[in-house]
Parts: structure tokens; sequence; C-alpha cells
């Protein structure tokens, strides 16, 4: 009865360790990792065809031969509309943040930093920021909206998960009301941001910073060189990874939603500069490009689509630590007055 009632103990402890072991490889992601199939090898995401015609027929308000699959119809509460309307026509720079509608001192702190539209006397900049709807919050939008005149916000739930959303209604917004832009930059709202640098990469952005550290340019002038109008450049801190395959993270993706190895190469979603023809492509690129959740994976997809390859830039830092402004483009984390203390210093300083 002794060794019967043993070795039934033993069973159980066998068949427990069994279990935490298969819980352990489905749970970490390690079976799920063995069913991907070669991002190399066998990639292909909806719309799976050639677009190209379509894109340009869409580009020129004709009905396109195919139809789109994935259209962001979310109507605008607050349009600013008017807010890029210059003389001249023409913009250096705009800045679609991405913001929440509770983030007030974030917006607040980038209004008085880098967000600041005449900063440089000589370049024309606009400053807007992009939100969606949240409980309770319409009427301080709005008093926040008739005060700055800054604000564009479209009829969707702001929460993380509908981040491309916002992206792509900032996209919308853009080629709608703003089009008139050379340069774009996509930004965060908890991210430092250095304007002259941004100017100075925008010049020459395969030389960058070198090219500031040898040429003598004159320093009063921030432009002196002009990339060509039809460049497609799509910018960042550049990531080649594979999909989150652990059950409880948040970046958790099922075979479902993409069974590949890797992602296509993407830019972080907090920071990206687009050219104007990148952003043209990329929007109408985004009617054939099925809907994911994660903002700069699904401009990465679409990058891909419509064949523009991320260029990666080690300046802009995605996370926060100590290091030299000088060349800095962006860098993530920032608190409200974290971003005012360190702005102010390097303003000083003469690297924002």
């Amino acid at each position: 009865m002794f060794m019967r009632t043993a070795f039934l103990k033993v069973k159980i402890k066998h068949f427990l360790c069994l279990i935490s072991v298969f819980l352990i490889v489905v749970v970490s992601g390690l079976f799920t990792h063995l069913l991907e199939y070669d991002y190399h090898t066998d990639f292909k995401y909806p719309y799976d065809g050639d677009i190209h015609q379509s894109l340009l027929q869409l580009q020129q308000n004709q009905v396109p031969d195919i139809a789109p699959i994935n259209v962001y119809n979310y109507e605008y509460v607050i349009k600013s509309k008017n807010k890029c309307i210059v003389e001249d026509q023409t913009l250096r720079l705009v800045y679609i943040i991405k913001s929440a509608p509770e983030n007030l001192d974030r917006r607040n702190a980038i209004r008085k930093t880098w967000g600041y539209q005449k900063r440089f006397s000589d370049v024309e900049i606009r400053t807007v920021f992009i939100l969606g709807v949240k409980l309770g919050m319409q009427d301080k939008i709005n008093e926040e909206s008739l005060q700055y005149h800054d604000i564009v916000q479209a009829n969707f739930t702001d929460s993380y998960f509908n981040n491309t959303i916002k992206t792509m209604m900032g996209f919308k917004w853009a080629i709608t009301h703003c089009t008139n832009a050379k340069f774009y930059m996509f930004v965060d709202d908890d991210y430092y941001i250095s304007t002259k640098n941004v100017l100075r990469f925008v010049r020459n952005p395969g030389h960058y910073p070198e090219y500031v550290k040898n040429y003598k340019f004159n320093k009063d002038k921030l432009m002196e060189f002009e990339l060509p109008d039809d460049v497609r450049l799509y910018a960042g801190y550049v990531f080649f990874s594979p999909p989150h395959r652990h059950y409880f993270s948040k970046w958790f993706v099922t075979l479902n939603e993409y069974p590949f190895h890797m992602w296509p190469p993407y830019v972080t979603a907090g920071a990206y500069i687009l050219s104007h023809q990148a952003l043209v492509d990329l929007y109408y690129g985004s009617f054939y490009t099925q809907h994911f959740r994660f903002d700069d994976i699904y401009i990465g997809l679409v990058a891909k689509k419509v064949q523009i390859e991320p260029f990666h830039c080690e300046h802009f830092h995605f996370y926060k630590k100590t290091y030299d402004y000088n060349f800095t483009i962006a860098s993530h984390g920032y608190s409200p007055t974290e971003l005012v203390r360190t702005w102010t210093q390097q303003k000083s300083s003469g690297n924002a």
C-alpha cells in the first residue's frame, strides 16, 4: 500500500511538472514561435496585390480600379482647418503631436518649448495636437481650442489601442487641411524635441550630423540646402524585430493577427519625420493595408506596401538617458517640468 501511494505521488509530481512546462512553453510564446511563417520568404499582408495604379487614381481624386479595404471614416470634432494658411503657401515643418485629452500640462509645456511656432523667424512652422474623445473632457478641450487654436480632434475613443486611428486621422488632417508643408513630424506628447536639429537633419539626413560638424554654414539662417520635392523620407529610430508572443505582454500578437516571425522594418512611433511625398504615399497606401492596432507597426506595414524604406537615425532616442544633446533630435520620457527645464537648458546651450 505504501509503495502504491508513493508511486502515485511520483506520477502526480511528474504530471504537474509536465503541465508546468507545457504552460511555460505556451504562455511564453515558445511554441507559437515554432508555428510562425518566415518573413523573408512568405510575407504578404492584405491587400495582397498590385495597388500602384489605384494609388495614383486616389491621389488624383479618381475612382480607383481596386476598392479600398480600409478607410478611417471618423469625423473631426475640431478641425483647426486654417492652421496652415500662410502668405507664400509654403511651410517648412508641421508638428503633429499625439496627445490624450487629459494631458493639458504636457501640451502647455510643448507650447512653451519646442512646439512654439515662432522659434525661428525665417522658418514657417506649425504645431497641432491630435486627440480622440474622452467622457467628461469635451468642454475643457473646446475651451483649450478656443484659446490656442491648435487642437485637431476626431470622434474616436482616445485609448492606447486606438493609436493607429489617432495617427491616421493626423495623416488625413494633413492631407486635407495642411498639404503645403515640406516635412511633417509625428511626436508623442512626452518627448523632448530640438527644432534646430530637426531642421538640420531634414537638410541632409544621410550625412547628419557630420555635415553640421564640418560645414561652415550661416548659423543665423537655418536653410541653405533643399532635398528634392519628390523625396520619400520616413525617418527615425528603425527597428527590425520579432512580434511579442508572450501571452501576458502588452504587445502580445496572435498568429491570426500576424503569422510571420519578423515585423517589417518600422520607425518607433514616438517620433518620426515624413517628407510631403512620403506622407501622401503612406496615407493613400493605408487604404489598401488592413488595420493593425499598433501604430508604429502599422505604418511599417504600409511603408512596405508602398515601397518606402525607413531611414534610421541614432539621434532619435526612444528612451531618456544621460547623453550629449548637441545633435539629439528627439528623446522620450519627459514630464512637463523636465521638458521645460531640459529644453531651456539646451536652448541656452544652442542645441534647441
